[in-house]
């Protein structure tokens, strides 16, 4: 939608800007927000740079296209954790915590990282403390994979095959071709699963949440040490993760689906 002169304040233009930027699915040019907003290329330019200035966003190294910059990601990571803005989604988190006896969580994607907005921590003596704002490998747990499943094919190479993919334990997948076929079972069956990947003795299944365009939104996970609940003792709770991401899709992410 372009913006129209004299219509908006230099802030709301500059909000318009990097609201565009986020929206985009991969980094994007400044002549091209020139010609969707059919700003003058000064004012895109100056507020384009400002933003930069500022941390809200940055440049990729090579092609110089914009993206959204540290500061805007911890902003929507204190937008997500918000307790007010987050209330129902932590009501719903709690039941299913309650419901399975152990620590579930939310969890989004920051770059090449997952990171968690939101937990929930089993009343049990043995537990793993990764608390809120721990950012996590993407290839090895259950959310990671679930956001690499649904990637596009070039966005998902870009991710994996930039570096060696770190062995976290003896089970974590390191050879691309062998993850590449997990994440086609994951995209088919709709279920993230960490095996004891990224930490022996734990194990976790996740599941995503959609919001209306069918975009995952975030992901809702439950994890558990193996010595209490091994991995197919988990897959039994499958059904209830999918309620709770579809209770959370309604409330948190504007839709009215009854399935997630």
């Amino acid at each position: 939608m372009p913006i129209e002169k004299h219509t908006h304040p230099t802030i709301l233009r500059g909000l318009i800007v990097l609201e565009k930027v986020i929206q985009a699915r991969r980094p994007i040019s400044a002549t091209d927000l020139i010609e969707e907003l059919e700003l003058p290329k000064p004012t895109v330019n100056r507020i384009l740079q400002q933003l930069e200035e500022e941390g809200l966003l940055q440049r990729e190294p090579v092609n110089r296209r914009y993206m959204p910059g540290p500061r805007t990601r911890d902003m929507a990571l204190g937008v997500m954790s918000n307790r007010a803005l987050g209330a129902p989604r932590h009501a719903i988190l709690q039941a299913l915590s309650e419901e399975i006896g152990e620590t579930c969580n939310c969890t989004m994607l920051d770059g090449d990282h997952t990171v968690y907005f939101d937990r929930v921590e089993a009343n049990w003596p043995y537990r793993i403390q990764l608390p809120v704002g721990s950012h996590l490998p993407l290839h090895c747990t259950a959310s990671g994979k679930l956001f690499l499943a649904q990637m596009s094919a070039t966005q998902r190479r870009r991710l994996i095959g930039a570096v060696p993919l770190k062995r976290y334990t003896d089970r974590t997948i390191t050879d691309i071709a062998m993850l590449s076929e997990e994440l086609k079972r994951i995209e088919r069956d709709g279920i993230g699963i960490d095996n004891e990947e990224f930490m022996a003795g734990m194990v976790a299944i996740a599941v995503p949440v959609f919001n209306d365009a069918n975009e995952i939104c975030f992901t809702v996970a439950v994890h558990s040490p193996t010595i209490r609940k091994p991995l197919e003792a988990l897959r039994q709770y499958v059904p209830s993760l999918r309620r709770a991401a579809a209770a959370m899709a309604a409330t948190h992410c504007g839709t009215g689906d009854d399935e997630a």
